[in-house]
């Protein structure tokens, strides 16, 4: 028979034998049948949650951006090696993609020297989040304030964990399990390390504590995750002040036409004010932090109850 503490709630997890049925919550076919998915995505709230708590985490600031930039360094490293075969281990006409073919050749060194130019926002990315990170752990108070988190992936997401790391505080990182790519990068700390399945759970923790978002070049997941955030924003539905810059207007610009919304009436030319755009690390820091002592740093503001962490509520 399974054995249980009776002075706690926590069963001893001994594999029944005989005829004994399992106890529930320790039925794997139950928790992942579609009859348990309510238990599935309870645990991805209640358990981030707990974590928070006993990592005396207030609140954060998000950064977005690619996955598929890399560091200044990898990404030359990589062009030395199509470009200049000699300098490194040469690499064969079979190993190169696309064989020998002249044409994806061709286009293979074109995206490694793209690599290279955009590998900038990985390392202005790093130093932002260093930067924000040195500033926060001046703050007074016994919680830790404004904290570099991403999605826990390579590229950006990597860069800003780094930063943070580097600059000896913690980092999150809100990694989600698919079926290819996305493993934690390794600058995570590893108590604030998690992994979502439902990527609706993982967006409710990326807005749920966030005071500000900083997001960089990329692409579909992080247009979505910056739209997100900003109709949020605009629907009055974050019962707090939420900065949001956008990193790199060149880029962005050739990316996004918000002057045609505006002229289409489709949006209000008020909602441009619910963003700034930035373009150097040092620009960046300082509307970071004009914005969250302004908004969130205020020693009159209501101060937050020492068992948990700031929650943000919904307006009614």
């Amino acid at each position: 028979m399974p054995t249980t503490n009776k002075n706690s709630d926590s069963a001893v997890a001994v594999k029944p034998h005989g005829n004994v049925a399992p106890l529930a919550y320790l039925n794997e076919d139950y928790l992942n049948s579609p009859d348990g998915r309510i238990l599935r995505i309870l645990s991805e709230y209640a358990e981030p949650l707990s974590r928070f708590r006993r990592e005396k985490i207030q609140d954060t600031v998000v950064f977005f951006g690619a996955a598929r930039f890399a560091s200044l360094s990898d990404a030359q490293n990589a062009l030395t090696i199509l470009d200049k075969p000699g300098s490194a281990r040469p690499a064969t006409p079979q190993e190169q993609p696309g064989g020998d073919d002249p044409d994806t050749l061709q286009a293979t060194l074109k995206r490694a020297h793209a690599a290279v130019e955009m590998a900038r926002y990985y390392e202005e990315a790093r130093r932002l989040a260093h930067m924000l990170t040195e500033w926060t752990t001046t703050l007074p108070g016994k919680r830790h304030r404004f904290v570099v988190t991403s999605g826990g992936g390579p590229g950006i997401m990597e860069a800003a964990n780094r930063g943070a790391k580097e600059a000896g505080g913690k980092t999150i990182g809100l990694n989600i399990r698919l079926p290819f790519e996305q493993f934690p990068n390794p600058y995570i700390s590893p108590e604030l390390n998690f992994e979502f399945h439902y990527f609706f759970m993982r967006k409710y923790w990326f807005a749920y504590l966030a005071k500000a978002l900083v997001v960089f070049p990329g692409g579909f997941g992080t247009l979505d995750e910056l739209f997100e955030i900003l109709t949020l924003a605009q629907t009055q539905k974050l019962a707090k002040k939420i900065i949001v810059i956008v990193y790199g207007k060149e880029y962005w610009s050739r990316v996004l036409n918000l002057d045609a919304l505006v002229d289409a009436g489709s949006i209000s030319p008020e909602d441009r004010k619910l963003f700034c755009f930035a373009d150097s690390p040092e620009e960046a820091l300082e509307v970071l932090k004009d914005g969250l002592t302004r908004y969130h740093l205020d020693p009159h503001a209501k101060a937050v109850p020492e068992e948990g962490p700031e929650i943000a509520k919904t307006l009614p």
